[in-house]
């Protein structure tokens, strides 16, 4: 009998994903554990998850990369990293004075295969992106523009330099694979 995949809800606030463990950094949520994510290291082993969710978190740290550097140590090899935060075009990217960080759908390409051609800072390859999925605003989705920014990566890629100011996007998910 396989057991159940350990998952932990990272800023898990008061919604924490059916059968995780969570952090916050709020005593009065639903965390199993109270931790600052500003602060690593995580009280976590090495490899301790199979499954590493942030949602509407990553935009609220101080250093990304302190954070995803950690995450990626307490997530096994192989394990999967989900990352969800607001396109940094969405309204609600800048109305929440606690958002750091304003992210489109190429920020995290840091981590992967050619460190977005800054792999100085880093030692090694740390995530395969499996997969990114831009959600836009209702009015964009209803016209099509969402199966195409998700489905084509040149379009992607064209909407994000040329077109994501009057088409907006409203959230991004990043999923990861760990590479150890």
């Amino acid at each position: 009998m396989a057991s159940q995949p350990l998952i932990l809800d990272v800023g898990c606030g008061r919604n924490k994903h059916p059968g995780a463990i969570g952090i916050d950094i709020r005593p009065n949520t639903a965390a199993d554990v109270v931790c600052n994510l500003d602060r690593p290291p995580y009280p976590f082993r090495d490899s301790a998850f199979d499954q590493v969710r942030a949602i509407h978190v990553i935009e609220h740290v101080e250093d990304v990369l302190a954070v995803m550097k950690e995450l990626h140590r307490i997530t096994r090899p192989g394990g999967a990293i989900t990352l969800v935060t607001p396109h940094y075009t969405d309204f609600s990217s800048f109305c929440d004075p606690t958002h750091r960080w304003h992210l489109n759908s190429f920020s995290f390409r840091y981590f992967g295969e050619d460190h977005a051609g800054f792999g100085y800072y880093l030692d090694r390859r740390m995530l395969a992106e499996t997969r990114v999925h831009v959600r836009l605003l209702a009015f964009w989705r209803w016209l099509g523009f969402e199966a195409l920014v998700n489905r084509f990566p040149r379009f992607r890629r064209f909407w994000e330099y040329y077109l994501c100011y009057v088409v907006r996007g409203k959230a991004i998910t990043f999923e990861f694979e760990v590479l150890k």
